[in-house]
């Protein structure tokens, strides 16, 4: 045990006491969006920022809303279905969650001079466009293949801090720490409140550390919300030839995450740590965006889409209980929770991003749109109340993040004049780092969730059809199937000046979305 204790402590400088503002992860987070808005948007792979004419294009390129020739009122409803697939140390597990979502309203006025020349028209847009859907379930279990527990983890942590000497404990940042300290999952040594070690194990003969081995591990995790987008924009048409348009944004967020995680050993202890965690926030961002026409049949565009500066509180609780055999073989049970009420406010800047398109149009009954998007992850920012700077956090971020690439393309064909079938797709990277996405990096966590995941990418493929009933009232079907692939980290890697301490053993995590989205408008 001696050994072991060395070594935990030697990790002093390497983890000191973590605040409870929220991390680089958490930045990572909130600054996604899905593929959504009206169904003949989402068919064509969100590809609009040079083709324009669909109001969702007021959150991407709102120069796109000066190509309308008349006033237009629609509604978009959705049905979701999302399936996870976990793949843990050999054990695989998925879960399926189903959601009605109502995905986008919006009014756009077509207002035209009567010139032929300068101002054509003037385009104003109002729209609600739901961006991003958090809803998911997914479970994992290790079986007996894990090598380290949580309690390592929660030891080293804890380690350097006056824990259980503190009249308060909770007064300390590490919340984490002190839950685990409170609730048996770690022991202080000799009675040394800076020095702690996992409570499930013991010293053999020689005075080494063997920790009990690890029956089974399991998580459970369950995230609700949405990411809610309300645009006011304005465009202008110059000569048919130019579109310019602008665009205020007031976004809100609404955000749920719990989780259950346990241990149970081969000598029949056990612990248990459970999390709930609220975010609620409300932001602002502005876009701009130009299209140009230098013939009939191509459209290029470009936009700035502004970072969200948000306003948000989180609202956090965990509890964590232990039951450990004593030398005596008697059984010690101890619980604690987080005090009640507690709560964290902070400010956050979201990601801004550059958008360059373009579109053929291929006389009347065809045409041809591609979008590449350029989003500065790295300009991603996080404050407390008073707007300072959480410096640790975006030191983190910039070390830690790159900017990200998306490309949307989409097609559409008229089959007659009545009647369009459309496909597209759009592909992104991640923007993590190599060594953040490769576990060579230690995530520092917020409050008392030590899980996080780590992002591999998303791909949408999409497709759908649209019908017009008569020159202003049609229909669209769009159908898109998302795939994202992500790495679930039960606790951080740690680390010492040799290497790996430590290290955490991740899931995989794959997550298929189908999205079918159906829109009904009206053009006057």
């Amino acid at each position: 045990m001696m050994k072991r204790i060395s070594v935990i402590s030697a990790m002093l400088t390497l983890c000191g006491g973590i605040a409870f503002s929220q991390g680089q992860l958490d930045a990572f987070k909130y600054g996604q969006t899905d593929l959504s808005g009206t169904a003949r948007y989402m068919s064509m792979g969100g590809a609009f920022g040079a083709l324009g004419g669909d109001v969702s294009v007021m959150s991407a390129n709102p120069a796109g809303l000066a190509v309308y020739r008349s006033s237009e009122v629609g509604a978009t409803l959705g049905l979701s279905s999302a399936n996870t697939q976990t793949d843990w140390l050999g054990t695989m597990e998925s879960n399926n969650k189903k959601r009605t979502n109502f995905d986008n309203i919006a009014y756009v006025g077509y207002f035209p001079t009567t010139n032929d020349v300068g101002v054509v028209s003037w385009n104003a847009g109002f729209s609600y466009n739901r961006l991003k859907n958090f809803h998911r379930d997914y479970t994992m279990s290790s079986g007996r293949n894990m090598r380290t527990s949580l309690t390592d983890y929660i030891a080293a942590r804890a380690t350097g801090n006056d824990i259980g000497g503190e009249k308060d404990p909770y007064m300390l940042p590490d919340w984490l720490s002190v839950l685990g300290y409170n609730a048996g999952l770690i022991e202080a040594f000799n009675d040394d409140y800076y020095s702690y070690y996992s409570s499930f194990g013991a010293a053999d003969r020689n005075g080494e550390w063997v920790p009990s081995q690890i029956d089974n591990a399991g998580l459970r995790i369950s995230e609700r919300g949405a990411i809610d987008q309300y645009n006011i924009a304005f465009g202008l048409n110059l000569s048919d030839r130019v579109f310019l348009g602008a665009d205020l944004a007031v976004t809100d967020m609404d955000y749920s995450f719990s989780s259950q995680y346990d241990e149970k050993f081969t000598n029949d202890d056990d612990f248990f740590i459970d999390n709930r965690l609220s975010t609620e926030g409300s932001g602002y961002s502005v876009n701009v965006g130009a299209i140009v026409r230098p013939a009939d049949f191509l459209r290029l565009g470009i936009a700035y889409n502004s970072p969200t500066w948000y306003k948000m509180t989180d609202y956090f609780y965990g509890a964590a209980a232990s039951s450990v055999t004593m030398d005596n073989n008697e059984i010690n049970d101890l619980t604690d929770n987080t005090p009640e009420g507690q709560f964290y406010e902070y400010r956050y800047r979201s990601p801004d991003k550059w958008l360059l398109s373009a579109a053929l149009i291929l006389g009347r009954s065809a045409l041809i749109s591609v979008d590449y998007e350029l989003a500065n992850y790295r300009g991603m920012r996080m404050y407390d109340r008073y707007g300072d700077a959480e410096q640790s956090t975006n030191n983190d971020i910039n070390a830690n993040f790159n900017r990200s690439t998306t490309v949307r393309a989409g097609a559409e064909v008229k089959l007659t004049p009545q009647f369009a079938l459309r496909a597209g797709g759009s592909w992104s990277g991640s923007s993590m780092t190599e060594a953040l996405r490769n576990g060579r990096v230690e995530v520092a966590t917020a409050g008392t969730i030590p899980h996080f995941t780590l992002d591999r990418g998303v791909t949408n493929y999409t497709f759908g059809f649209g019908y017009r009933f008569t020159p202003s009232f049609y229909t669209d079907l769009a159908c898109v199937l998302t795939t994202s692939k992500e790495d679930v980290h039960v606790f951080s890697n740690l680390f010492d000046k040799e290497g790996a301490l430590f290290e955490a053993q991740p899931a995989s995590l794959k997550t298929n979305r189908i999205h079918t989205a159906l829109t009904v408008g009206y053009k006057f």
